[in-house]
């Protein structure tokens, strides 16, 4: 297999590089070198894919699939997919569940409406970004486009802080903030599990759009944040708070408390998001435990790690806790 990886290699990008290196696959990324990372067993191409003439060198090889990660103006995209339609046999995006219009049911699967967007937008927002993208990649390439619907995507090299944010914070110790209700399913993807299933959507036989989170019963919040207090040494006690109480307090939940979606109609569908058709397309995750665990191994271990500052200020944490202890007046 060819594999043209566009898009950067800091996270998603890497993981697939890897996987495919490992796979035997020749592996080539396109990317203006300003940051990420190089495979030594991968062909590293300079070149600004914002320009649709940086694009053209690579329409001179045949590709066997292209894997994709941006999340910018869609036009980039549709100048990728354009540029490759007559040289790539499949053309694989991770998108993400945010394009599914709101309120979301519970069930969610493919077939629920998108948000509105276009293919040659510019930087409008992240939902109809990644729609446009979606739209850019099926006009290009019909039936050998493969949409990854990726939900939270976490894992060692993680650059946005979502994970390192509760493992960190669970280092620190004592009394944590924890979003209630405790076992509500936590709806995320190993990034090397998507990795995996990019890479064999890439051989075919995946069309369309694809949900990409673990299945329900996989994970809860209280198993995520009770293997970050247990990695990190058991010196945080989680204190569950109900959800009311959190809303109340002002704290911007989805910043502060990462990968944490409050119980309503509203985002029912990003709780319980049916993954069946990415279950039967190979879809396979490995025990929280394990991203748990090997995220910080990474955080801990040698080499350039980002800096993740704090995402609640410490007091303001205590204070959440002290009012949802008090009792009412």
């Amino acid at each position: 297999m060819r594999l043209l990886v566009l898009g950067g290699t800091t996270f998603v990008g890497r993981w697939v590089v890897t996987a495919a290196v490992e796979r035997g696959w020749h592996v080539t990324t396109f990317t203006r070198g300003l940051a990420g990372w190089a495979h030594p067993g991968a062909e590293a191409v300079i070149g600004d894919r914002l320009r649709p003439a940086g694009l053209a060198p690579l329409a001179e090889t045949r590709w066997d699939a292209v894997v994709d990660t941006w999340a910018g103006a869609p036009r980039v995209v549709r100048d990728s997919a354009r540029a490759l339609a007559g040289c790539a046999g499949r053309y694989a995006y991770v998108s993400s569940r945010a394009v599914y219009a709101s309120p979301t049911p519970a069930g969610l699967n493919e077939d629920w409406p998108t948000v509105e967007a276009s293919a040659d937008a510019e930087d409008t927002g992240y939902a109809p970004n990644k729609r446009g993208g979606e739209i850019a990649v099926e006009e290009a390439f019909g039936d050998r486009a493969v949409l990854a619907r990726a939900g939270l995507i976490l894992g060692p090299y993680e650059d946005q802080g979502r994970l390192p944010h509760w493992l960190l914070r669970a280092a620190r110790g004592g009394e944590m903030l924890a979003p209630g209700p405790a076992d509500q399913p936590f709806r995320y993807v190993d990034v090397r599990d998507l990795a995996a299933w990019l890479l064999d959507a890439a051989e075919g036989g995946v069309p369309g759009p694809v949900n990409l989170v673990n299945p329900e019963g996989h994970c809860t919040t209280r198993d995520l944040l009770e293997a970050a207090a247990e990695v990190t040494g058991g010196l945080a006690e989680p204190v569950w708070v109900e959800t009311a109480a959190i809303e109340a307090s002002g704290i911007d939940r989805w910043a502060a408390l990462p990968g944490w979606i409050p119980p309503g109609p509203a985002q029912a569908g990003l709780i319980r998001t049916d993954v069946g058709r990415a279950l039967a397309t190979g879809l396979r995750c490995r025990p929280v435990a394990e991203t748990v665990a090997d995220t910080w191994a990474w955080l801990t271990g040698p080499g350039d790690i980002p800096d993740f500052p704090p995402r609640v200020d410490p007091a303001e944490e205590q204070a959440v806790i002290d009012a949802w202890r008090r009792p009412a007046s």
